[in-house]
């Protein structure tokens, strides 16, 4: 609720007075302590300003639970777009189709029957956050606007050195879109990392998990205030050797190409 501002309005004179000579009238009347101190106390209540409600991912798997803090003030196309996907229960029912442990876990459009989801316009790059560990991106071609539904979560700090965007390159045309991080639930994420791959399924078929890693529902809420947290800690020492970029995955007949980490 916005508040205007409160203005003071000089005291007037009830009848016009002449000032002896070496007498000084005053600019308004002296005010007591009181009144003083309730003047502050308003001040003070006109200052504050209620915190802005800042979006949240609730992801439930087969695996567990946890939670995902959005960040539109710095990713805002993003997170709309997220947000977008979510209310329309795009990510009901798809898989984590890729894990790399100590790199990158990926989902997005790929559903558990085997078959892909429809997909919007890809969105603009937003590269002002780092893909530090427990964070979120989204996966994309390698063409800047190229990313659609596919995201990543970043299991390593050592991933921002690969996937950050370059230094002096141009804003938003390298590196990959951040838009939020894990607030909770982290041990899921690493317990979905940690399962056994090679299922054979998908377009990254040895990443595959061997058991199905279900989204079952995601829904949007609002965090509360404590959920607002910097990203996990702990990473792992390093990216694993032989792991490149996110690129594009290869495309599905009758389907467009999926982004994804490669």
């Amino acid at each position: 609720m916005g508040l205007g501002q409160n203005f003071a309005t000089p005291a007037r004179l009830s009848h016009a007075t002449k000032a002896e000579p070496n007498e000084v009238l005053p600019m308004r009347p002296a005010r007591s302590a009181a009144c003083l101190a309730i003047t502050a106390v308003m001040s003070l209540l006109l200052g504050m300003r209620p915190a802005a409600a800042q979006p949240e991912a609730r992801f439930e798997t087969n695996f567990g639970n946890f939670t995902i803090l959005l960040e539109p003030d710095k990713a805002p196309a993003t997170v709309a777009n997220f947000i977008r996907y979510t209310k329309e229960g795009h990510f009901n029912g798809t898989v984590f189709y890729r894990i790399v442990p100590d790199f990158v876990i990926q989902a997005g459009s790929f559903g558990a029957d085997g078959k892909w989801r429809a997909l919007h316009k890809p969105i603009a790059l937003e590269t002002s956050l780092s893909n530090t560990r427990g964070s979120i991106a989204m996966a994309r071609e390698e063409k800047p606007v190229s990313a659609l539904a596919e995201f990543f979560i970043n299991l390593s700090d050592s991933n921002a050195k690969a996937l950050d965007a370059k230094p002096g390159a141009a804003p938003n045309t390298t590196g990959y879109a951040v838009f939020g991080h894990v607030t909770s639930g982290m041990e899921v994420v690493d317990a979905i990392a940690a399962a056994p791959i090679g299922g054979g399924v998908g377009p990254f078929p040895e990443n595959y998990p061997q058991k199905p890693v279900i989204i079952r529902k995601v829904t949007i809420g609002v965090a509360p205030p404590a959920a607002v947290v910097p990203p996990a800690a702990d990473a792992p020492a390093a990216t694993p050797e032989g792991v490149a970029p996110p690129a594009a995955a290869p495309a599905q007949s009758g389907q467009p190409p999926q982004q994804a980490p490669q």
